[in-house]
C-alpha cells in the first residue's frame, strides 16, 4: 500500500477537502483507496457521509489497539473507498500517547497488521504537529502539503518542512515530501498570484501544476455529505481535483519508475 499524509499545521488551508476529493478521484478511476480521518473534529468522515452519531469505532481505536484495523473500516457511497473514521474518543488520543513506549510508531504497527489490501490509504491529520501528525509521518511514504495562496500559510510552511526532516532523520527515513498544493486561489488577488509565484519559484518540481481554486460549490458538499466531484461535478472545484487525481496518479507511476531502475 502506498501510504499518504496529507498534513498542515495551520487550519482552513483545504487539508481535508483536499483529502477527501482527491481519495474520492482516485477511487472513480477503479483504485482501491483507504481515507484515514486522524482529525478529533472528524470532518473528513463527515465528508464522505459518515456524521458522528453513526461512529462506532475508528482511528482512535486502532491506533490504542482496542479493535483490530478491520472493525474499524466503513464503506462509504463512493465505490472502491473505505474510510476509518474520527469517534469521539480521538480528542483524548494525544494526551494517552505521551506517557506510552514507542508511542510515535502506534499507527505504523497497526497498519502492518492490516488483512485488507489497498492501492492507496490517505491520513487527514488534524491542524498540529502533535503525536496524531507525527505517527501519521511515521506510518507513510509520502508527505502531501495543502498550501493556502496566503501570506500566513507561507510562514507556517517551514515548520512543517523542518518537522518532516526531523522525522525522517530520526523516526522514517523512507518518507518523502510527495508535493505541495496550491488550494483557495482566487485570480482576482494579487497577493494570490504573487503567492503562487514565490511557492513555484522556490519549490520547484515539489509543486503541483494543479491549483485549486476558491469555489462556493466545495464549501457546500460537505454539509451534504459529499465531495464536492458527487456534490457538483462540473464545478471548478470538482474539476480541478479531478486534474489533481490524474497529476498524482502520474507522479505516482513516475516514483515507481525511478524507484524500479
Amino acid at each position: 500500500m502506498e501510504i499518504i499524509t496529507i498534513a498542515n499545521q495551520k487550519g482552513g488551508v483545504g487539508k481535508t477537502t483536499t483529502a477527501v476529493n482527491l481519495a474520492t478521484a482516485i477511487s472513480a478511476v477503479g483504485k482501491r483507496v483507504l481515507l484515514v480521518d486522524l482529525d478529533p473534529q472528524g470532518n473528513a468522515s463527515t465528508g464522505v457521509g459518515l456524521f458522528r452519531e453513526d461512529r462506532k469505532y475508528g482511528s482512535y481505536e486502532m491506533i490504542l489497539g482496542h479493535v483490530s484495523p478491520e472493525d474499524t473500516i466503513v464503506p462509504t457511497s463512493v465505490p472502491n473507498l473505505d474510510l476509518i473514521p474520527a469517534t469521539q474518543h480521538l480528542s483524548g488520543a494525544e494526551l494517552e500517547l505521551v506517557g506510552m513506549q514507542e508511542r510515535e510508531y502506534k499507527l505504523k504497527k497497526a497498519f502492518q497488521s492490516f488483512s485488507y489490501q489497498y492501492d492507496y490509504v490517505f491520513l487527514d491529520c488534524p491542524p498540529s504537529l502533535g503525536l496524531l501528525t507525527v505517527n501519521a509521518f511515521v506510518a507513510s511514504q509520502h508527505l502531501l502539503v495543502p498550501l493556502q495562496c496566503e501570506y500566513y500559510a507561507l510562514e507556517g510552511l517551514s515548520q512543517l518542512i523542518q518537522t518532516h526532516q526531523l522525522v525522517k532523520a530520526n523516526l522514517n527515513k523512507n518518507l518523502k515530501l510527495h508535493g505541495i498544493v496550491l488550494t483557495m486561489f482566487d485570480k482576482r488577488s494579487g497577493l494570490n498570484v504573487s503567492v503562487v509565484n514565490d511557492v513555484k519559484k522556490h519549490f520547484g518540481g515539489l509543486v503541483y501544476d494543479t491549483v485549486v481554486p476558491r469555489n462556493i460549490k466545495v464549501s457546500e458538499a460537505p454539509s451534504y455529505g459529499k465531495p464536492v466531484i458527487l456534490y457538483n461535478f462540473k464545478s471548478p472545484g470538482s474539476q480541478s481535483y479531478i486534474l489533481l487525481a490524474r497529476e498524482f496518479l502520474i507522479r505516482m507511476e513516475g516514483l515507481r519508475q525511478n524507484d524500479a531502475a
